[in-house]
């Protein structure tokens, strides 16, 4: 947030603001659910301005999850996760190119934080 700020191309940004819901049909129950992305962001690149809608994550959460040799509660869980955040992440791909608008996503490793 303090690098959005501080940044002189940033027209505006908000956190997880309702107007921007993403409908996602979850994996895990087959129904319909409502993501709110962490960030929008207006930045202005020469005479225009980019749309961008941003996730944080943990890196080990933008990967899916190695296979085990035993199935344990956790690596379900795992699995449960990716599936859900991948199914988020292609409902907020859609709407943004929908709107001709960018996602992405940032990790600790873009953010400097090891």
């Amino acid at each position: 947030m303090l690098k959005l700020d501080e940044s002189d191309d940033v027209i505006k940004w908000a956190s997880e603001e309702p107007f921007m819901i993403v409908p996602y049909v979850s994996p895990v129950d087959n129904r319909w659910h409502r993501y709110f992305p962490d960030f929008f962001v207006a930045i202005r690149e020469g005479d225009k301005v980019k749309n961008l809608l941003i996730e944080v994550k943990p890196k080990k959460q933008t990967e899916p999850p190695v296979k085990k040799k035993k199935v344990t509660k956790a690596y379900l869980k795992e699995v449960m996760t990716w599936g859900v955040n991948e199914a988020k992440w292609k409902a907020a791909k859609e709407v943004c190119a929908h709107k001709g608008w960018k996602f992405q996503l940032i990790t600790e490793i873009e953010l400097g934080i090891r």
